[in-house]
């Protein structure tokens, strides 16, 4: 969520809110139109309760959603880390292919996979390097107990990296459904119009003014919070950003001088393939 569009928002609907106030109040009768105003306030509090309960609900849903792809974000990135090390137990004529194919995994996640989950485009492609992984895997025949037992490590490491970019996935497209955002409106809006009967001519302007801005601006700013948690990969504050996997790159980018095995890197710095 943008922080300057977040603010925008909130002021203006704030803004709206105050000024429709301001002019409900200017044919309110004295002591608004509620006769028993205790009544009306149990009232506004059953409908500001039934508002609060829903929101928490959503608002621990969306939050266990944006945990989720970030903690798999990191289980990726790291699971890539352990595969390169494993690789270099492979036979030398696979061991560098898969390392580099390790580094175009990487690089094409930190790059073109964020940006496609940032525009809900990513879908249910898989990674293509992921695909070239399990075909050099293929070819190979272990021969030795430790090539074998890097051979058996290596699917284990498999599996938990492609549950960790499932994980990563899921919360691109949002989870809080269509029907829970139609509820969630609907109920601010009657909370909206309630309020707008709490207008008293013999109250001071300030004082509406700031009782129907403060409820409009907090659930406003409530409502951009669900927003922020439900695109968890957006630009603005508090998105999800590929620290993780750019962290790996740079730790294998250090690790790579110390191994024999000649690396071949068949992919740009964006993780696009250079071959066919």
């Amino acid at each position: 969520m943008n922080l300057v569009w977040g603010a925008l928002i909130t002021v203006g609907l704030a803004a709206v809110s105050v000024a429709a106030m301001l002019l409900v109040r200017r044919r309110a009768p004295e002591g608004g139109y509620f006769a028993d105003g205790d009544r009306a306030a149990g009232v506004f509090g059953v409908l500001a309760t039934g508002f609060s309960v829903l929101l928490g609900f959503i608002v621990f849903l969306a939050f266990t959603s944006y945990d989720q792809s970030r903690s798999g974000a990191e289980t990726e990135a790291l699971t890539v880390v352990q595969q390169v090390e494993t690789a270099q137990f492979f036979p030398r004529s696979v061991s560098g292919t898969l390392t580099g194919e390790l580094i175009c995994y990487a690089r094409s996640v930190a790059n073109g996979e964020w940006q496609q989950m940032r525009d809900n485009t990513l879908g249910d492609t898989l990674n293509p390097w992921g695909i070239a992984l399990f075909r050099t895997l293929k070819t190979v025949e272990p021969k030795t107990a430790a090539e074998q037992s890097a051979y058996d490590k290596w699917l284990d490491q498999t599996s938990t990296r492609e549950q960790g970019r499932q994980d990563r996935v899921h919360g691109a497209e949002g989870v809080i459904p269509t029907s829970l955002w139609i509820v969630l409106f609907f109920i601010a809006g009657v909370i909206f119009v309630f309020t707008l009967f709490f207008a008293d001519s013999g109250e001071r302007a300030v004082v509406q003014g700031l009782m129907m801005g403060s409820i409009v601006a907090v659930m406003t700013t409530l409502l951009l919070l669900l927003v922020a948690l439900d695109h968890p990969f957006d630009g603005g504050v508090g998105g999800l950003k590929p620290t993780a996997m750019n962290r790996t790159l740079r730790l294998v980018d250090q690790a790579l001088p110390n191994v024999d095995t000649k690396i071949p890197v068949p992919c740009t710095a964006t993780g696009v393939a250079t071959r066919s």
